[in-house]
């Protein structure tokens, strides 16, 4: 797996081509909670617990994870 970092203006670009990519987004549960900005349709996972939740992140596409 390579991992790279993507700015916002690269999603952007890459979605407007049609691109297809999973969104995980990693806060931690009180960042989470906190937030008033939520991505529709990511999957809401803490990075502390990637690894018990790897089988429900779409494997046929790219993955772009976030965080605060």
């Amino acid at each position: 797996m390579q991992t790279t970092r993507i700015t916002v203006d690269e999603v952007g670009e890459r979605l407007n081509r049609g691109e297809p990519f999973a969104f995980v987004d990693t806060r931690n549960p009180t960042a989470w909670a906190e937030s008033d900005r939520k991505l529709p349709g990511a999957i809401r996972v803490p990075a502390d617990e990637l690894e018990q939740h790897i089988s429900e992140i779409p494997h046929d596409r790219a993955v772009i994870t976030y965080c605060t």
